[in-house]
């Protein structure tokens, strides 16, 4: 297993993440606002500077309007398209 979190699953996690706030009309500005965050933190996890942990997903998630197990599905379904060459 990989050490870096750098890995194209990784990439595609970030991505989905990415899509996720912009599907949902939430500009970083408003998201760090319902983390009580800064717009920085959320630009650092983003970009895959900082990684978040599932609890911290979840909190996302939440401040997104998504439930944790639509993005997961999500996150699955393009992990197994990526992994059939279908990305």
């Amino acid at each position: 297993m990989e050490k870096t979190i750098h890995t194209q699953k990784y990439m595609l996690f970030l991505s989905i993440l990415r899509e996720s706030r912009v599907r949902a009309g939430v500009t970083q500005v408003e998201l760090a606002a319902r983390l009580n965050a800064t717009q920085t933190f959320v630009s650092k996890c983003e970009r895959g500077e900082r990684r978040l942990d599932v609890v911290e997903l979840a909190q996302w998630c939440s401040a997104m309007g998504v439930s944790l197990g639509e993005f997961v599905t999500q996150l699955e379904e393009s992990l197994t398209r990526s992994a059939l060459g279908q990305a």
